[in-house]
């Protein structure tokens, strides 16, 4: 199994419209996990879990998110102006044991 972390450190303020934001477009996704804001440690980090039966499947599931479907034209509707929320992003993935 692969867990994915997609962090994310917002703009002072924008944390938890950026983890609503993404909450309300992710939620029928089954690949999902947990959206998390900070407690401890960087301020403003959002961190969105997802996790996968393999990399192969976490590379088809960007292929999702490139075709020009209904359900995708909704999604990047509601994302449209998500990059105005954060200063910067990474990913880490991990294989899980």
């Amino acid at each position: 199994m692969i867990i994915v972390h997609d962090i994310f450190i917002c703009k002072p303020g924008n944390a938890s419209k950026f983890a609503k934001l993404f909450k309300e477009v992710m939620a029928d996704n089954t690949d999902l996990v947990n959206i998390m804001t900070d407690m401890t440690g960087d301020y403003n980090k959002v961190v969105m879990v997802t996790k996968y039966e393999s990399l192969t499947a976490y590379e088809q599931s960007f292929q999702k998110y490139m075709q020009d479907t209904e359900e995708m034209k909704k999604i990047k509707e509601k994302m449209k102006g998500y990059h105005e929320l954060y200063l910067t992003g990474s990913r880490e993935i991990f294989q899980v044991w």
